[in-house]
This record gives C-alpha cells, structure tokens and sequence, in this order.
C-alpha cells in the first residue's frame, strides 16, 4: 500500500510533503500543523475537520461534467441537482453546502418534515427542493406552504395515497400548489450494499399500472399541469455502472410514454444517488468501476437516444448524490493514546550477573545483527526462543529469564524487519503479522464511523506524520469504548501498517478520511461518547482560518441530551462530596474545584499532553 493509496482515494486532495500529509490547494497547510493548533486551546479527544473548498470542488465537478457531456449530446435538456439532507444534516455542513452551490443554483432534498423545514429555512430562495419518503397530510401542507412561500419545490409521491391527500389539500386550501414527481418502481435493480433501492421489491415506487391510475387521477382533478418530474433511484454507493444504464432505458421510456399520454409538463427525470466515492485503499478492491466523466456521459447519452427514437422532448435532468458531494469534506484526526505491544522496549531488560547461554548468545545476535547477516541471526533467534520456552516449561530458567528472551528476539525480529524493509522475504511478512500492534485510539467507533461497524465499510485511514518513513508495524486500532466490536481489526487482504513509535516522547496522529457523508448522522452515543469536537477550515493562499468551532458536549450536557436533568445531578454529586470529610478545608475545596472542571469538560479520554 504505497503512501496509504492516497493516489487511490484522495482524488489529489491532499499530498505527502516534508512526511506530512497536507492539503492540495493554495497554501497547503499540513493537518498535524491545523491539529496542533487546535490543540493548543486544551481541546482533547478526537476532532472533526470540515474543508468547505473541498465541498465546492466537488459540486463544480458534478455540474462541470454534466454541461460537457450535454453540449457534447446536443442535449436541450438542462441539469439540476440536490443534496439528500440525509447525508449529513449538521449545521457547519449546511452552511458549507448551500454557500458553495449557490452559484450553481444547487438544492436540497428533504425525506422528513425536520429536513423539509430545514430546506425551506436554509436553501438559497429560487434553488430546487425535492422531497421523498412518506408523507402524511401535515407534510404535504408544509409543500404547499413551501410553494406559496416562493420555493422550488417538487414533491414526490411514493403511493397512490399520499397523490390522493395532495389533491385533496388542494381542494381544501387556496396556497400554490408545488410540482409533483412520481418515484417510479423499476425492474431495473443497483449494485452493492444498497441495491435493494431498486428492483421490484424496493421499498419506494409506483408500478405501471399505479402509474397510469395516478395519470388518471391528476388528469380528474385538472392537476395534470402540475405533474413534473418522474424519479428513480437504485441504491447509494453504485459500484458498477451497468445497472444505472439498464434504470435509465426502463425510467426514459416511462418519461417519453407518459408525454405521449399528455403529461405535457413533465419536464424532468430525476435519477436519484448513488455516484459513487472511492474509499478502499488497496488497488485490488476499489468501490467504482467507473468515473464521473463516464457517469455523466452514459446517462446524457442514454437519454438522448431514447427521446430522440421516441420524439420527445428532452428532459431536464436531476442527481441527488450527496456522498459525492461531502464524503471529501471531512477528516476525523484522533490521537494514539497507547500501543498494546506484543514486544517490549529495551529498557524493560534486566539481565543477572550470570545468564544463561542462550540468552549471552541472544544478546551478541542483538548486537551484532545487520543487513547481512540479519536473516541467518533471525533464524538463530527464533531458534533459540523455542529452546528457551521449553527450559521455562522444565523449570531450568526463571521468568526474568523468559522475559529477557521475548524482548530480545521480538526486538531481533523488528530489526531484521526495518533492515528488509525494500525486500521482505514471505517468512518476514508472515512475522510482520504476527507481531501486530494494538493502537488504541482517542475515538468511538460506534460514533465517528458507524458504517465501518454495522456494514463492513472501510475508510482511508493514514497518520498524519512520520510519512518519510516506512512503517512497519501490522495494525489493529481499538477505541476507547468498553466493547469489543469497537475494534478495526488488521486484515491479510486489506492491511494496514502504522509507525513504531514511543509515545512517552511524542503524540502520534492518525486521519480518517471521506467521512463527512452518514457518519455525523448515523453516530450513535455509544457508551455516551458524543460527536467529536469539529472545526471548519478555510484556506488562502497565505494562510489558513480555523472557525465555527463547535465542542464535543460537556458530559452533563450529554447527559441532560437523553433526559437526565442535570441540575439535579451536579446538585447530587456537590453536596455528596461537601458532605464528605477531609483533613482540610482547602482539600475539599480542590477536589470540588476539580469536579466542577469534569463535569464541563468533554467525555473523552485526556491521557495525552
């Protein structure tokens, strides 16, 4: 895994440079340099950092693809997208989202009435909003106010039933009515871990024959002229494009039969998510067999040649891909808190006046190893561990004894390791494995990556420092959370090798990168671990800007947020401890002091300087 598969995953957002990792735009900060400084103030715990350029790069991608691949089609139609609020609906994110694509007149789409009020508080006044899911008579009320308030707005219907309390609200009300879309139930099924979106047993969707009775229905009302868009969607995260190409002849053909049955405002197609991102770091197992040049091209092509057989007008064309938007946004950087080694530095030996031969003998191959002698001096150490543990078992050597030949032959073997590090032979990797290293970090799994724990996703993960050098050390990462599932355990077929470093002499820093889409919203308060401390970053060609910092919640603060009153218990655990006795006043009131600091002070760990 060569520099971490940055050429992999990083879409050349950041780089290697002076064995930092750095951003690839104007003046380059480096993380460790944005971390330290954030660290300065005695922030603790892990930390989330938003990069809104990167969020404007990916939307003036999208849209930049889309208008070559038109113009390239002859295509009359226009392209449109929307952000799922579902991807991440936290504030920093929003307002990241909305300033970066108000140029390209970007919008929202809202799937609740939490997230259609949200749209309607925070899109740019003129921007689309679409809204999916199931809905009830109050939501759909909200889409008619949205409409009367001046929005953009297209409802979709996912059932027969919502289209029926759409007609009747506007029977019953004088506000505008909004455009109304119909998601469609293709045949057509996606690719990957959600490709239950699509086929005939997903959750969402009209089937012909609804559809044609929902033509009926809108055409009795004279609501037929509000019919606008139709949508489909075949799963998030599309890692092969052949499925999408199959979705779109199946959704075109419906488009152009339903213009042909009169729907002559039906201007739209919205194909739903699913652009994929690229998250492995391992060239072998890559998320996407495709790009986004590919992407746009196939759907604007594919569109064309349907409506140019059938005669229709060419519609306008809508994505909602929001983890392509936003995945790159985000970095969470966490300090290591402790190695967990299998091995043990050199300090900890303590050898007798008198030892045994084979551990003299372990000393002088310590001492002597070196490149070329290194693999006849491992195999003599390993050699002589196995006669040692058998002298421990017959009881001729003591357990210092046993202690001294672990660290010597693990140290013997991490040695033989650095000096075949351009060349490792199979016996050397195999030994590499063995001798893996536990990383604890100062995070919450269950919190900051949820899909890693409850769907097997993986995610770039790098330190931040130290990228001059070549490490070695096999890696499992264990955070801070009293279960065993909060583990990324080291894969064979995925590895990941991190730095042996001496943390008693300094911090060390791992990134996990393409984090800013679902994570913030799926992250459970496991354990009470909260949303990590987060920052926006913005970048010029001098300089960088640290704002909108917004602190992990204070543990009170976390308790109060599942319904504890918290009053009550800072009241509880004060007059516990006053009520307490200490030899001096002062006493008393330090300890009070420092309790009143821990109660205002985030959940997690501080371990670190």
């Amino acid at each position: 895994m060569k520099n971490f598969g940055l050429d992999i995953w990083s879409n050349k957002n950041f780089i290697i440079e002076d064995g930092q990792i750095k951003l690839n735009y104007k003046s380059m900060p480096s993380l460790l340099q944005i971390v330290e400084e954030i660290r300065s103030n005695e922030v603790r715990g892990p930390v989330l950092l938003r990069f809104p350029h990167l969020i404007k790069r990916q939307i003036k991608t999208l849209y930049s693809y889309f208008d070559k691949a038109m113009q390239a089609n002859n295509y009359k139609g226009k392209f449109n997208a929307v952000f799922p609020l579902k991807v991440n609906q936290f504030p920093h994110a929003i307002e990241a989202i909305t300033t970066q694509g108000e140029p390209y007149n970007y919008g929202l789409e809202a799937g609740s009435k939490a997230e259609l009020i949200l749209a309607m508080s925070k899109i740019t006044m003129g921007s689309n909003i679409t809204v999916n899911g199931f809905k009830d008579k109050e939501m759909i009320t909200l889409g008619f106010m949205a409409a009367q308030s001046g929005h953009n707005i297209t409802l979709t219907i996912e059932g027969l039933g919502e289209l029926e309390t759409i007609i009747e609200v506007a029977q019953e009300c004088k506000l505008k009515i909004p455009n109304i879309g119909i998601r469609v139930r293709l045949h057509s099924a996606g690719s990957g871990a959600w490709a239950k979106s699509g086929g005939m047993d997903a959750k969402f969707g009209l089937t012909s024959t609804e559809i044609i009775e929902a033509i009926t229905l809108l055409r009795d009302a004279d609501m037929l002229e509000h019919l606008s868009m139709i949508h489909f969607h075949i799963g998030s995260q599309m890692s092969d494009i052949a499925p999408l190409k199959k979705a779109l002849r199946e959704a075109g053909n419906i488009y152009a039969e339903l213009r042909k049955m009169g729907a002559l405002k039906l201007d739209n197609i919205n194909i739903g998510g699913g652009l994929a991102v690229e998250y492995d770091q391992h060239t072998h197992s890559t998320s996407r067999n495709y790009s986004i040049d590919e992407f746009s091209s196939s759907v604007v092509f594919l569109l064309g040649e349907i409506m140019k057989a059938k005669n229709v007008k060419h519609p306008n064309i809508f994505t909602e891909s929001g983890r392509f938007i936003v995945a790159s946004h985000a970095v969470l950087i966490t300090p290591v808190l402790e190695l967990f080694t299998q091995d043990y530095h050199e300090k900890l030996l303590n050898f007798k006046t008198v030892n045994p031969p084979l551990i003299k003998e372990l000393i002088e191959l310590n001492k002597l190893l070196n490149n070329a002698n290194c693999i006849e001096y491992l195999h003599d150490a390993l050699d002589h561990m196995e006669s040692l543990l058998t002298l421990f078992d017959l009881g001729y050597i003591d357990l210092q004894d046993r202690s001294n030949a672990e660290i010597l032959v693990h140290n013997i073997i991490k040695k033989a390791l650095y000096l075949k590090s351009a060349n490792p032979t199979d016996e050397l990797e195999q030994l590499q494995i063995k001798l893996q290293e536990r990383y604890l970090i100062n995070a919450s799994i269950f919190q900051s990556l949820p899909d890693y724990w409850g769907l097997g996703q993986h995610f770039p993960v790098m330190p931040l420092h130290h990228l001059n050098t070549t490490p070695l050390r096999a890696a499992s990462l264990w955070d801070i959370t009293c279960d065993s599932d909060g583990e990324i355990g080291f894969n064979p077929e995925k590895p990941l090798y991190l730095h042996d470093v001496n943390l008693d002499e300094e911090e060390y820093f791992l990134g996990f990168f393409n984090v800013g889409a679902y994570q913030e919203t799926l992250g459970m308060n496991h354990n009470l671990f909260t949303h990590p401390s987060e920052y926006t970053v913005s970048i010029d060609e001098n300089s960088y800007e640290i704002k909108n910092a917004v602190e992990s919640k204070s543990i009170l603060n976390i308790l109060e947020s599942i319904g504890y009153d918290s009053n009550e218990l800072h009241n509880k655990l004060i007059s516990d401890l006053s009520s307490s006795k200490f030899s001096t006043e002062k006493e008393k009131n330090d300890t009070l002091a420092k309790l009143e600091l821990f109660l205002e002070q985030n959940g997690y760990l501080r371990t670190t300087n």
